[in-house]
């Protein structure tokens, strides 16, 4: 028997997290080094699944496959493709630099009555949601995927609710307050998505027998399955709903900018960077190979809402006075791009849309970690508490800069490539909702600038005056980032020769071909 690598890959970090919580709490700078070495171990191992996978072999590589529940059809299965390995990659490189940007975030504070959780829980939190987040890309059995879907909840709740943000003008009392109606808020409405597709999860077994993703796919592929339209159709909507809550897709999206203010920095970016991608991966594995006749039914809806999300996102990003809600609704119309790129039905936009939740991850993680740099410095999230940091600290603004144009996808910059290939993408195929998608691209141009105008220039205020600048565990965490984007902004190839044999199968599964051009290219 090989060596289930998969398994392991998944297997470590909830170890992890399990040895991270028993530490005890007068030895908490040895959980978090305890942590570390964990998320470094595992990223060792989604390297190797990287090198061992053959994008031009199978479809699903690596996989294992063991009995389950035998009288349900439910097996323990698991297989990864291009899109899954690229996600992998993804989650393992970011959750180290989670951990060393949120270093001290747990550490003990006494408030009056009030104390903060203990910091080897904080950690430990962390690596069961890399788990479960892990193990959701590689599941080929809908059931197994479901259960992680949903349990990547629990962890994700304590996060927000008890490890939140100490910067909050309105006091300790007040913070802890919205916090809890932040957690709960966010847990309510996946909750909601995910009991939806429970339903939908029960009538799939019903219809098909069992829970296999492949051998459904197989079955009906090869005519043996026959799913009534009225029935697919209600069945992709049950799976749909709760991967467009995860996305998160307007109008299920307003759970986000409250989890994502009241979240510590790293939190913040462990939502929108690792968690929300298993919501728009979804879609691609499970929507459009399980449904593919209802995917192209809904299409035109799906693009409208996604539409939506990239205008309303952005121009509510263009409001925002607090830095976290600008990052988050900045992340709607992000994710608006991702989901557009995915429904457009051609190669070009759901490559791009994959390099799209590769590179938003990134640049993400950037510019959110060094805001909380500068938000633990000022302890305050308002941008009117700013001005002139560049003066008083230029590393720090400096980083900010890149990690800012970073998310308004400035050529050169990794997240430009992804988006100009959703935009042409979608153009090929539905030109007006092409054409008014790059008005987010102006309005991103907008609220990225002013939001650095007014926090790094002009005059110094005399409360950032004495602003120490990056440290050197804070440069270890920004510098690789940065040099990700250059790079791939550069040179995506990597990164899309993983993913784009994947896409090419999953236009297949919804027999799309790309529209041709209206002009023949020159002999």
């Amino acid at each position: 028997m090989s060596f289930p690598l998969l398994t392991a890959t998944a297997a470590l970090p909830a170890l992890g997290a399990v040895a991270t919580a028993a530490v005890p709490a007068a030895r908490r700078t040895a959980a978090k080094w305890l942590a570390l070495v964990v998320s470094l171990a595992t990223l060792a191992l989604a390297v190797t699944v990287l090198v061992r996978f053959d994008p031009d072999g199978a479809r699903y590589q690596l996989t294992e496959s063991h009995a389950w529940i035998k009288d349900f059809g439910v097996r323990y299965e698991l297989g990864v493709d291009g899109i899954a390995v690229a996600l992998i990659a993804l989650t393992a490189v970011l959750i180290p630099f989670i951990i060393l940007a949120g270093w001290h975030d747990a550490d003990p504070l006494e408030t009056g009555s009030r104390r903060w959780r203990p910091t080897q829980g904080f950690f430990a939190l962390i690596l069961a949601v890399e788990a479960m987040v892990v193990i959701s890309f590689e599941a080929t059995d809908v059931f197994v995927f479901y259960i992680f879907f949903e349990a990547m909840l629990i962890p994700m709740y304590f996060l927000i609710g008890g490890f939140g943000d100490r910067a909050h003008e309105h006091g300790e009392e007040t913070a802890a307050t919205q916090r809890s109606y932040a957690a709960v808020k966010f847990l309510l409405y996946n909750l909601v998505g995910g009991l939806i597709m429970l339903a939908a999860v029960i009538g799939l077994y019903v219809v098909a027998g069992n829970f296999s993703l492949t051998e459904i796919a197989e079955a009906r592929a090869n005519g043996s399955l026959h799913m009534a339209t009225s029935t697919e159709r209600w069945l992709f909507l049950g799976f749909f709903f709760a991967f467009a809550v995860k996305a998160p897709l307007w109008p299920l999206h307003t759970w986000l900018p409250n989890a994502m203010q009241e979240s510590t920095a790293p939190v913040a970016v462990l939502i929108t960077a690792v968690v929300d991608k298993v919501g728009t991966f979804a879609m691609l594995r499970f929507c459009l190979q399980l449904f593919p006749e209802a995917s192209k039914w809904a299409t035109p809806v799906i693009l409208v809402l996604a539409l939506i999300s990239i205008v309303y996102g952005a121009l509510l990003a263009v409001g925002q006075r607090d830095i976290k809600r600008l990052v988050a609704y900045a992340s709607i119309s992000h994710f608006g791009f991702i989901i557009m790129g995915i429904f457009a039905m051609t190669s070009q936009g759901q490559s791009g849309a994959t390099l799209y939740m590769v590179n938003h991850g990134i640049s993400t993680a950037a510019l959110m970690l060094v805001a909380g740099f500068l938000i633990s410095r000022r302890g305050s999230r308002l941008i009117a508490d700013y001005g002139g940091v560049q003066k008083v600290a230029p590393v720090l603004a400096g980083t900010f800069l890149i990690g800012g144009l970073a998310t308004l996808s400035l050529p050169g910059l990794a997240p430009f490539v992804s988006e100009f290939l959703v935009l042409v993408g979608t153009f090929t195929r539905y030109p007006v909702i092409g054409i008014i998608a790059t008005f987010g691209i102006v309005l991103a141009a907008l609220y990225t600038l002013v939001l650095y105008q007014r926090t790094m220039t002009g005059p110094v205020k005399p409360e950032v005056s004495a602003m120490p600048d990056l440290r050197v565990r804070e440069l270890v965490v920004v510098a690789p980032l940065i040099v990700l984007l250059i790079f791939l902004g550069v040179y995506p190839k990597p990164v899309t020769d993983i993913v784009n044999p994947a896409v090419k199968q999953t236009m297949s599964d919804v027999q799309k071909k790309d529209p041709k051009p209206e002009v023949e290219a020159a002999k």
